[in-house]
């Protein structure tokens, strides 16, 4: 078992969470997780890291599956300029490698913000420190254990409101 998914699994237990991580195969996008889980495209929790400009620090959004982060409001709620992370600013602020970042057990906690969309569901399911592994928890109870802020966003997609 790999030290990502042990941080996860020790991160859900200290929280009193039951529920543990599951296998899924290879996803490297939230549509394949959705498809492979069986559910709907936004019960897919992306964590999106984004580089703080002026910070040099990793800043996390936890966005539903069918959401897509807009530069210009993720960088007014992060009060800086955001840039791309790349690999190694993951890992060393993280812990997670690319395609397993997990919205809890980060090595160094980043701020973090969460899309209200994800709360439409009763279960919501993330990373859990690898790309093969996810958990599944009520949307509420993933914010509260993420330590992220409730905000907007996202694109607002054609037709529906952001």
């Amino acid at each position: 078992m790999s030290r990502s998914l042990k941080r996860v699994i020790a991160a859900l237990q200290a929280a009193g969470v039951e529920t543990l991580p599951r296998e899924i195969g290879q996803a490297t996008t939230a549509q394949m997780a959705a498809d492979l889980l069986n559910c709907h495209l936004d019960q897919i929790a992306k964590s999106i890291i984004f580089r703080g400009e002026r910070s040099g620090k990793a800043l996390l959004f936890v966005t539903a599956g069918g959401n897509q982060v807009a530069p210009d409001k993720a960088a007014a709620l992060a009060g800086e300029p955001l840039g791309k992370a790349d690999a190694a600013l993951i890992r060393a602020q993280t812990g997670f490698a690319i395609g397993g970042v997990a919205p809890i057990g980060h090595l160094t906690p980043p701020r973090a913000w969460f899309d209200p969309r994800l709360c439409d569901f009763s279960e919501v399911w993330a990373a859990a420190g690898t790309p093969r592994h996810l958990f599944g928890l009520d949307p509420q109870e993933l914010l509260r254990l993420s330590k992220a802020q409730p905000a907007d966003f996202v694109v607002a997609r054609e037709g529906l409101s952001a």
